[in-house]
């Protein structure tokens, strides 16, 4: 009885843990966009290559990170739905049969902060912690 106590309490904390740690998601763009925020769908269809306009009209290029960082396995999930394998079959599809490139992939946080401030159709996602103080947060989700 006592070890299965124990490992109750084990799994209890590893899964707070877990919660805990899951970084926000902040979708970003230039300060000039007209829009003040995005919903999910609409990041989602930007990011599927579904969609390639703000709602207002004006051209929008997605941005997206490197395979591997933290923060991209957790807007895949959280935002997009998406996790990372199905990922790549979605755009092994799509390459495959010439309807569409995944977006351009940059390194970190701070490349796509430093490219959306420089362009004013750029959106990308940030984690949480960023320094979003240049740019326009159109989207988040804890």
């Amino acid at each position: 009885m006592k070890t299965s106590t124990i490992t109750h309490m084990l799994t209890v904390g590893v899964a707070f843990f877990t919660l805990s740690t899951l970084a926000e998601v902040k979708v970003i763009g230039h300060n000039s966009i007209k829009e003040k925020n995005l919903n999910q769908e609409t990041v989602t269809k930007l990011y599927l290559g579904k969609q390639d306009k703000f709602p207002s009209g004006k051209k929008a290029i997605v941005i997206d990170q490197e395979p591997g960082e933290d923060i991209r396995d957790e807007f895949y999930t959280k935002v997009v739905n998406k996790n990372s394998a199905q990922l790549k079959s979605y755009w092994s599809r799509l390459i495959f049969t010439g309807q569409g490139l995944p977006p351009k992939r940059v390194l970190d946080d701070d490349e796509v902060l430093e490219l959306i401030t420089d362009n004013p159709n750029l959106v990308g996602y940030v984690s949480g912690e960023a320094d979003v103080s240049g740019v326009k947060v159109l989207f988040s989700m804890p």
